[in-house]
């Protein structure tokens, strides 16, 4: 009976939660681990659908790094990143593509299908969704800068009670020949939760969160500390795009980010249905 009991109190805990959040858009950058291993693949279609039957609207973007490595170096197809960011060539996009839009995407959306939801997968080529341009060919070679987002595509999904699980491959701005853009997934998924009007946007990492020079855990951060923490060099590497989309987010309109730690089962229900969450939260 006590269990039962401790049961309850959980659902009541988290009651205030669902009323707040009932009807709102979260849009969840879906990468790192949680996305690799099949238990942490499994707890996180099962927090989607609890999400999505609470009444709150998903929105999932996904990365797929790792399976793009993976593939790169089958194909004995050199690779290297700068600020963060994968060089994409021509043969590089190809690749990019195929793992994106095609294999992972259709696997997450597949798995939140089998557990009862109804997601549907789209990348930013679909009508146009996500529309870019070259941030420096030179250095980046075929890496985009977001020019418009069309999210008219993702609302009429949603108001057909459909998740949408997108792929950050851009299409070209102008009639340039270009095969498609990469996009960072991260600057993805702020430039969507801006538009969409979000009220949270959520990334899946592989860290706990934000860490200070003394690798102390950081619950809440502001803009200007995440500048400081930037120029001492202790945000560095692939943590970098991940605060500039937070930033962005918030300066497009999103109310909180959250950066937590995807290694977590059910991380996703304990960041946005309890007090303490799990991971680092970055406010207005």
């Amino acid at each position: 009976m006590q269990k039962k009991i401790e049961q309850v109190k959980v659902l009541l805990d988290a009651l205030p939660y669902i009323k707040k959040y009932s009807n709102e858009i979260f849009v969840i950058k879906y990468g790192g681990s949680a996305q690799i291993d099949p238990v942490l693949k499994d707890k996180v279609a099962q927090d989607i659908l609890l999400m999505y039957l609470m009444g709150i609207k998903p929105v999932i973007v996904h990365g797929g790094g790792k399976k793009i490595n993976a593939l790169l170096e089958k194909l004995e197809i050199a690779s290297h990143f700068i600020d963060g960011l994968r060089v994409t060539d021509e043969k590089t996009i190809e690749v990019v593509e195929m793992v994106l839009s095609g294999s992972i995407n259709k696997e997450i959306t597949s798995l939140i299908n089998q557990h009862g939801a109804k997601a549907i997968g789209i990348s930013g080529k679909d009508a146009n969704f996500i529309t870019a341009k070259p941030i420096d060919l030179d250095k980046y070679g075929l890496v985009g800068n977001i020019i418009s987002i069309d999210e008219s595509v993702v609302e009429n999904l949603l108001a057909e009670k459909f998740i949408p699980v997108i792929a950050p491959i851009a299409a070209a701005v102008d009639a340039n020949n270009h095969p498609g853009f990469n996009i960072n997934a991260d600057l993805a998924a702020s430039k969507i939760a801006a538009s969409l009007g979000a009220r949270k946007i959520i990334f899946m990492t592989d860290t706990p969160g934000v860490m200070d020079a003394e690798k102390n855990f950081l619950s809440t951060l502001q803009e200007s500390e995440i500048i400081s923490l930037k120029e001492q060099g202790v945000i560095a590497g692939g943590m970098i795009p991940k605060v500039d989309a937070c930033i962005e987010a918030i300066e497009g309109g999103v109310p909180k980010a959250h950066i937590i730690d995807g290694r977590v089962e059910h991380a996703l229900l304990l960041e946005a249905f309890t007090s303490e969450g799990v991971g680092t939260v970055i406010k207005r």
